[in-house]
């Protein structure tokens, strides 16, 4: 393993037993520089920073154990002492209980670990031309001043060796490896130094000290405060300016400075910002479209014939609906929804249907060009061959690698965690244990549909329920309306309460399967909570969007759940408008929880424990005392910065078709995400151990099943939730004779075509409504395409019925093959790589080649031809001997 090698590449570097004596820190006082980021004297630079807690002076353990923690972290800094590092501890300004350890890098050490982790490094600056785009002059309005903050300078990079150390572009050795390299660097070294054995098992790692409370914090240093620049002339004062002209609220026009970003806190969060950034410029193009559409369907609304019937006196006045609930619900007038049908012409427009074709393209789009951006940044970030080369295995799978197996391929003994079988017996039990939990999700939408079907009969006896009700209540709290809400609000509620146990039982289940690296680790973690958010956050709008009202039967004969609870029905507008009302409140409500809980709360702890601090102490403080109080970034970073934007695209993506105005409201919330974020990693936060990431991981594929699954969504959508096809085919087909009595094809008698009559003599006992029925009718209304009463086939599906199933399915067979084959045309034609990336990439290949490699065949034959020089040499000089 990584220890042994270190030990082959670095002799005298090794690990200490109990039995030696052991090496410590040194020790020295603050020199009351708060901005300073060195060691007292002023040349060694601090890279990491440890914490702990001082034993002699702890009350909450027993002495035997304050005993046991202290040799274990003496053991673990004589360790790292032995590795190279060095160490100097300082007791806290303001609480003498804890005490901090500045860890430093030597250059030695630098060089060895770089080239264990392969790390790229500077070979010589880039040489080829760029060519600014045709759009660079309109982009240069949105940039960072770089008069603040300057371009970095490209250079064409190859893994370090230590041999070939002149080939490398060191032209300062303090420079030649930025701060967030170093700390990535300790940060390894770190999390693989041994600080104790039992029974035969070595224990090691920062992360395991961490947990068991001997170090209460493990971080590398901001540079200076964010509010002003540093008072040291060494330090470039870099938190500062990302504060400045990134996390400030002024810069919310203004392009990210990745580049800045990325040397700062390194390519894992560089490349979060990078995708976040290009995902909101995308959206910009569908609000502009959904904003169209909207307005369209807003200037249409006036010429909605359907809505003018419903709101006709003489003809929706005239419609009485049949009860929706068994007994307790009464009959209705259908003027009642008035309202409701205006609102639903805005929604249920022919720009709707163009919008979801126009997101289908869209989302292919965006993956698509996001490929060739991510490629770019690969290059530029020296990410290209990460996976192959640098990413190390986690120190938890080293930790329990005790089986011996042999590989394959080079038939050579290694060690692995698990065997073959209890490596299915891991995978089967964690595949089940998500299996489970998302049938605990299903089984709490189930839970909500039942509310929803029995409060429906509570709301239908308490609200104004007579005919004739004219007041202004009646109009907007109807039954549905009121049953949709609240179940809305009791579905975040439980979606909120779940993921809050989910997440942690996800880490469980991912901890338990031991995935061999960091990527590994993620990406699985990722595909299960994914899974679970999806079913979590979507199942309530697939219920609305493509069950609700559908299997209700009719009001002689309805259908009910559990042999209990009657089906709901939908408005005779249909389902649309409580879809765009259940999806607004989820969306809404989610990003409101989400920012209280990233922002508002990291915020209220730090300001109590400033006001603590301050309160204990007006003395001068240090950098890595301040940082020490500011809120750790926990164990899996932006995972949830990630989940959330996914999540989101999802519901931009996937029910479109029913809500336009669902990309502008998701632009609006990710301009805001963008500082807020930034703010709360510049502000907030301790620095990040610098990561490398060479793309956004398993996310990736997850939004391509997302592109793909959201054809189906909205064009199903608009065939069975929306009235569209009912509609085009009242006017095109049942307008008109045979079937119609109109002379040209017209929208008019569509509400009284396309409701069912039904004889009230025909309701069973279990759902005659209580409420006595006045009036001489005796019939009512209700929402299907049924025969009427006296008919051969009455309550039976009509021919206007198959008519409509027919041309759904004709629909939405012909909109997913016309956007599947769109798709597939834009992702041939747009390739992955630019041709300006691939240059680039070659050429920095041929460099690699010529620099690292063919120098060294040229020092073989300078020394081959040397060789061989005097041995000619000599030949010629004996040959003349033996002449003479």
């Amino acid at each position: 393993l990584v220890l042994e090698l270190n030990q082959v590449v670095i002799p005298t570097y090794g690990t200490v037993s109990d039995q030696q004596n052991l090496h410590t820190p040194e020790w020295a006082d603050f020199d009351d520089k708060p901005d300073s980021l060195f060691f007292s004297d002023g040349q060694r630079r601090i890279d990491f920073v440890l914490v702990y807690e001082d034993e002699n002076k702890k009350i909450t353990h027993k002495r035997s154990d304050r005993k046991k923690q202290k040799r274990k972290r003496q053991v673990y800094e004589s360790n790292l002492i032995n590795n190279g590092l060095q160490l100097e501890a300082t007791r806290s300004v303001s609480d003498e209980k804890l005490i901090f350890v500045k860890v430093h890098a030597p250059w030695e050490v630098l060089c060895t670990y770089a080239e264990i982790m392969h790390i790229k490094l500077p070979l010589q600056p880039n040489d080829l031309k760029t060519r600014d785009s045709a759009f660079s002059w309109f982009s240069r309005l949105f940039r960072v001043d770089e008069s603040t903050i300057k371009p970095e300078q490209e250079f064409f990079t190859a893994p370090f060796q230590k041999e070939h150390l002149s080939n490398f572009y060191v032209q300062d050795k303090d420079t030649f490896f930025n701060p967030a390299t170093r700390s990535r660097i300790v940060h390894f070294i770190l999390s693989r130094v041994e600080y104790a054995t039992k029974n035969n098992v070595k224990r090691f790692g920062i992360n395991k000290l961490l947990d068991t409370g001997i170090y209460k914090a493990a971080f590398p240093l901001h540079d200076s405060s964010f509010r002003h620049p540093s008072t040291d002339p060494k330090c470039p004062s870099e938190r500062h300016l990302l504060y400045k002209e990134w996390a400030h609220p002024k810069n919310i026009f203004k392009l990210q400075p990745l580049d800045f970003i990325r040397k700062y806190y390194g390519e894992k969060i560089g490349i979060y910002f990078a995708w976040l950034g290009f995902y909101t410029n995308m959206l910009i193009v569908a609000a502009v479209v959904g904003v169209g559409c909207f307005l369209y369907g807003c200037l249409t609304r006036n010429n909605c014939t359907w809505s003018q019937e419903v709101c006709d006196p003489n003809i929706g006045g005239n419609i009485i609906m049949c009860p929706q609930c068994d007994k307790a619900c009464t009959y209705w007038n259908l003027t009642i929804t008035c309202e409701s049908s205006k609102k639903l012409c805005i929604f249920d427009s022919f720009g709707t249907l163009v919008f979801a074709v126009f997101m289908g393209i869209w989302v292919t789009l965006f993956l698509e060009f996001w490929k060739r951006r991510q490629a770019e940044l690969e290059y530029e970030w020296d990410t290209v061959e990460y996976l192959e080369q640098e990413e190390q295995v986690r120190p938890e799978y080293e930790a329990r690698c005790t089986h011996v197996v042999v590989n394959e391929i080079t038939q050579q003994e290694e060690h692995v965690p698990y065997t073959t079988c209890g490596k299915c017996v891991r995978m089967a039990f964690c595949t089940s244990a998500v299996f489970f939990w998302i049938l605990l999700i299903i089984a709490s939408v189930i839970g909500v549909i039942v509310y929803r079907l029995s409060v429906f009969l509570v709301f239908s006896a308490t609200l104004p329920r007579h005919i004739s009700e004219t007041e202004a209540i009646r109009k907007y709290l109807t039954p549905q309306t009121a049953t949709s809400v609240t179940a809305s609000l009791i579905s975040f509620i439980v979606i909120m309460v779940l993921n809050i146990i989910y997440e942690k039982v996800a880490i469980l289940i991912t901890d338990f399967e031991l995935p061999r690296t960091q990527t590994e680790y993620e990406n699985s973690l990722t595909m299960k909570m994914f899974l679970f958010q999806f079913v979590n956050y979507y199942s309530s709008c697939f219920y609305i969007a493509f069950f609700k009202g559908k299997f209700v039967g009719h009001p002689g004969n309805p259908v009910y759940w559990l042999g209990k609870y009657r089906n709901e029905e939908c408005d005779p507008g249909g389902c649309l408008l409580e879809l765009t009302t259940q999806l607004a409140i989820i969306v809404g409500g989610k990003a409101l929880w989400n920012n209280i809980q990233e922002v508002l709360l990291p915020w209220v702890k730090n300001l109590i424990g400033r006001h603590c601090a301050a309160a204990g102490s007006e003395k001068v403080v240090p950098r890595w005392e301040h940082d020490y109080h500011l809120q750790p970034i926990g164990k899996l970073g932006l995972f949830y910065e990630y989940l959330e934007m996914v999540i989101q695209f999802g519901f931009v993506t996937l029910f479109v078709a029913s809500f336009p105005l669902g990309p502008l409201l998701a632009l609006i919330n990710n301009m805001l995400e963008i500082r807020l974020d930034a703010w709360k990693l510049t502000t907030q936060f301790r620095r990040m151990v610098p990561q490398k990431a060479q793309d956004i991981g398993a996310w990736q594929p997850i939004m391509q099943g997302i592109a793909i699954l959201a054809v189906v969504t909205n064009a199903m959508i608009i065939a069975f939730t929306s009235d569209m096809i009912p509609r085009l085919v009242y006017y095109w087909s049942f307008s008109v004779p045979p079937y119609g009595s109109h002379s040209s094809h017209t929208m008019k008698g569509y509400i009284n075509n396309t409701l069912s009559v039904f004889n009230i003599s025909d309701f069973k006992n279990a759902s005659k409504p209580l409420s006595s029925w006045f009036g001489n009718q005796t019939t009512c209304r209700y929402r299907d395409f049924r025969y009427p009463p006296g008919h051969q086939h009455q309550y039976e599906h009509n021919i206007y019925y198959w008519h409509v199933i027919a041309a759904k399915l004709a629909f939405i067979i012909v909109m997913e093959h016309i956007i599947y084959f769109v798709k597939f045309i834009i992702s041939y034609l747009i390739p992955d790589v630019s041709q300006k990336t691939k240059s680039k990439v070659k050429r920095e290949k041929y460099l690699t080649q010529k620099l690292l490699h063919e120098n060294d065949l040229k020092v073989v034959k300078r020394t081959m031809g040397k060789i061989a020089h005097k041995i000619i040499k000599g030949v010629d000089s004996t040959f003349q001997h033996k002449t003479e």
